[in-house]
């Protein structure tokens, strides 16, 4: 009988060791089950042309075409020494070249014969202006007699192309697929059968089958219809069983003392809240008020306020007689943010006993950088209670910083820290303290459904009052330099009116990056498209030198000694420095009400919401703001359409879905911050924000009722399966 593989089976033996070490190197399978959700990227037709046009955006990507031969020709070179065989084949929408060298030319010259059909195999490049795959693998799906009951059984049906690698290529591992396939009768299905009847959805061995080798369209959208429901379902069970599980735990109600700080500081605000600042604050302090830990996310536009109620929030805390922690992602963040609630509080800041509302708290920085007496001191009020508020970096995480009373954890640019350094902060608590997590990544409400499921989410989407528009154009500096000459005149106007400017380039330009673009300077002398990013050092000293000849321009990035970031941004706030020339250092946190124009160089380097977070650091004051997006780009190219797309809203929801569809599926659970691949294979988050949000309401139903799963063995095998522990500690977001 033949051997049916396990589920948890090491690939190894069904596949043996040489194929299966490239599908856990390079693709991240080690089990059959893993092989089973490896599903196809989409299916070829016989007969179907799928599109060879498609490739110009394919460049140094692995592809698979199926296409059939137009003709093939062996030229030879080297005074007839050295053979080339080139191959034009096409698929109606596009035609592209082969090339095949030396002893590599015979079988293909043999088998590619003008009218067969194939799958290629390879990896685009171009050369001479066209596009072209040298030494592709291939498979032809033709009669040939070595081969007619392989290529009749793939060509006979809907060919799945997988997701493959240089090594293994997408027909080899449909063959791979076809060892495990029998072990998917093994699948234990998730799903409570009653969900599943209901929503009419197939059970899971028949969708796997159906996914992989299906016999009609209709096959393949009944399948994957049921394995977007498991991966959204099997999510939000983990979300809502952690939101379950915090709901059990303990904390200390926080609640503001009437006639003290958080009072004393409100009557001293020289403006009025927004009505979206008040109902967040609101929020916030009913969850303050609980005895189980806030878990809440707080996104709001650039310059929407967040920090004011943040503030109002770790006040209300100290109020009690609780300490409140803040963590910034940088120093430049930290230092801004300690500045800011130090002269936002004024007096009240320079307090002494904790709790004392007559003369405040005490508010303290902590930062990697800082010097030995300072830190003591900073350690020596966090322990005794002196400081009501910490702000600081990673610093705060270290094992020697103690609270006296931890109550609220504010993190800021969450997108920055990996659960480990959230929690090593939350640990200090002698009880879970409280937990606000603050975005200024406008976050499309299915991807907070799905990323931050577990928390309760609160949107400012009001600007305060005195906010002024900001205006965005793309300046093409290629097609049109007289452009870019006209920004610099156009910074020069805001800074003789008493503004300031900051101008953002993709890279520093010191020594340690200029060595890693040192091919690519090379290569620009041939082809400006592939220059390097520019770079601060050198733009900098150019503006100093030509059109900006004359003002005070100074440089800030992330390589920079702690006291020289200070010093700077300290004298750029005071209005001393007109021009500050960065990186995206300044991306977040960063408030200089007097600032009124960005330029951003090469911002097709940069992503939407990147551009949009920029942005947000000008118009801060009463005078409108400017953002310039410099760019080399062509009109047509898709770079272009996404600098034109964040010229034409302010509106970061908007943006963030735009952002959201450019990029490839399956970084939105933020491979970048987990550490795991993203468990998302079928779903797509923006298109499927009705399945995530009905496995949502299933999911918080299915737990309140069963919340160990008891009665549900299939579900929880699922859940260890998909959410292993690192996945699951990543999902706790905090």
């Amino acid at each position: 009988m033949e051997h049916v593989p396990a589920l948890d089976e090491d690939l190894k033996k069904t596949l043996g060791p040489a194929t299966a070490k490239v599908l856990a190197e390079q693709l991240g399978l080690h089990t059959a089950l893993d092989l089973l959700h490896h599903y196809p990227r989409r299916y070829a037709e016989r007969g179907e042309l799928t599109s060879l046009a498609e490739l110009a955006d394919q460049i140094d990507e692995h592809v698979t075409v199926v296409a059939q031969v137009a003709d093939a020709r062996v030229l030879t070179f080297n005074g007839g020494r050295g053979k080339r065989l080139e191959v034009t084949i096409t698929d109606g929408s596009g035609r592209l070249q082969l090339v095949f060298f030396g002893a590599g030319v015979h079988k293909p010259h043999k088998e590619l014969l003008p009218g067969s059909r194939a799958m290629f195999a390879g990896k685009v490049s171009r050369f001479n202006h066209k596009l072209q795959l040298a030494h592709p693998a291939y498979e032809p799906l033709g009669a040939d007699a070595s081969d007619r009951d392989a290529a009749s059984a793939f060509a006979n049906q809907l060919i799945p192309i997988y997701p493959a690698c240089a090594k293994l290529e997408s027909w080899k591992i449909a063959k791979c697929v076809d060892a495990v396939l029998p072990s998917a009768q093994e699948a234990v299905d998730p799903l409570p059968a009653a969900l599943r009847e209901g929503r009419g959805l197939v059970p899971l061995t028949e969708a796997l089958l159906k996914i992989h080798r299906p016999a009609t369209k209709a096959d393949i959208e009944h399948a994957r219809q049921r394995l977007k429901w498991d991966e959204a379902f099997v999510l939000q069970v983990a979300l809502a069983r952690r939101r379950h599980a915090d709901a059990q735990l303990p904390a200390v109600p926080r609640r503001p003392a009437p006639g003290g700080l958080l009072d004393a500081f409100d009557a001293k605000l020289p403006f009025t809240l927004t009505e979206g600042q008040q109902k967040v604050s609101k929020e916030i302090f009913d969850d303050l008020a609980t005895s189980h830990p806030m878990h809440r996310l707080l996104q709001g536009e650039v310059g929407s306020g967040k920090t004011m109620v943040a503030l109002r929030a770790m006040l209300a805390v100290v109020d009690s007689g609780g300490q409140a922690a803040m963590l910034a992602p940088t120093e430049v963040l930290a230092q801004q943010h300690h500045r800011s609630v130090v002269e936002m509080m004024g007096e009240l800041a320079e307090g002494g006993m904790l709790g004392g509302s007559d003369q405040g708290t005490k508010v303290v920085l902590l930062t990697g950088s800082m010097g030995m007496p300072a830190r003591r001191q900073a350690l020596l009020d966090l322990v005794t209670g002196e400081a009501g508020i910490v702000i600081g970096t990673h610093a705060l995480i270290e094992d020697k910083v103690q609270f006296h009373d931890l109550g609220l954890v504010v993190v800021d640019e969450q997108h920055r820290f990996g659960v480990e350094q959230r929690d090593a902060l939350r640990s200090k608590g002698k009880q879970p303290p409280h937990l606000l997590v603050m975005t200024a990544t406008p976050i499309p409400r299915t991807v907070a459904m799905t990323v931050f499921g577990d928390l309760e989410t609160s949107v400012l989407d009001q600007l305060p009052a005195g906010r002024s528009p900001i205006a965005t154009h793309v300046v093409p500096a290629k097609d049109k330099p007289h452009f870019l000459a006209r920004a610099w005149e156009r910074v020069r106007e805001e800074v003789e009116k008493g503004h300031q400017a900051y101008v953002v380039c993709p890279r520093i330009g010191d020594g340690e990056d200029d060595a890693k673009n040192g091919k690519k300077k090379a290569a620009a002398a041939d082809d400006p498209d592939k220059r390097p990013p520019l770079a601060v050092l050198e733009v900098a000293e150019q503006l100093a030198r030509g059109p900006l000849a004359g003002l005070s321009v100074e440089v800030l990035h992330g390589r920079m000694d702690p006291a020289d970031k200070d010093d700077v941004m300290r004298r750029f706030t005071a209005g001393e420095v007109k021009v500050l020339v960065a990186t995206t250092v300044i991306e977040v946190g960063v408030n200089v009400p007097n600032s009124t124009v960005m330029v951003i160089m090469d911002a097709d380097r940069f992503g939407v919401s990147q551009l949009h977070q920029l942005r947000g650091r000008v118009g801060r004051g009463s005078a409108p703001g400017l953002c310039l997006l410099v760019s080399e780009m062509h009109e047509a190219s898709p770079a272009r359409a996404r600098l034109a797309a964040v010229a034409a809203t302010l509106d970061g929801f908007e943006l963030s879905r735009i952002d959201l569809e450019q990029r490839r599926e399956g970084d939105v659970l933020g491979q970048a911050q987990s550490g795991v691949r993203s468990s998302l294979r079928m779903l797509a988050v923006i298109e499927d924000e009705e399945v995530i949000a009905q496995a949502r309401e299933e999911a918080t139903r299915v737990v309140a009722e069963d919340p160990a799963l008891e009665r549900l063995p299939g579900l929880r095998t699922a859940l260890d399966a998909l959410l292993d522990t690192e996945r699951e500690q990543y999902l706790e977001k905090g």
